[in-house]
């Protein structure tokens, strides 16, 4: 049977979930921010109120909170903007189709993972880990 000492890399498991998360949120941010018309038009179609706002400011958050995430430098509120934004994503475009969890499978992955690094914190492996106060 294969045995493996968890413990022992046990900080590698938010680094892991901060890579994924940060590059995927980097990206969906970048192509927002470059093609902001285009997101404004789709918010105001999608019904979000003050799309233009809205536009912009998930796109600085996905983008500058990707990067947050993806460094370790304080996650949690990047984490539950982030988890907040897919909530959103999930109720207003997700519902109502034909096959919903294959729509929302993405969405929902980030809105759980989002979610496990508000609890977990950055990690050790960090740079909330590295300036950390040693006892």
């Amino acid at each position: 049977m294969l045995t493996f000492n968890t413990d022992k890399y046990a900080d590698i498991a938010p680094l892991l979930l901060r890579i994924g998360v940060g590059l995927i949120f980097i990206y969906a941010g970048w192509g927002k921010l470059t093609g902001i018309e285009g997101t404004i038009g789709f918010f105001g179609n999608i019904g979000i109120p003050m799309a233009a706002f809205m536009a912009w400011f998930v796109a600085i958050v996905e983008f500058v909170g990707g990067i947050m995430i993806l460094a370790g430098f304080r996650i949690q509120i990047p984490a539950l903007l982030m988890a907040i934004i897919m909530v959103v994503a999930i109720v207003t475009t997700k519902l109502g189709g034909d096959d919903v969890f294959r729509a929302m499978r993405l969405d929902l992955l980030l809105l759980l993972t989002s979610l496990a690094l508000i609890i977990t914190g950055s990690g050790k492996i960090s740079v909330d880990g590295m300036t950390a106060k040693k006892d």
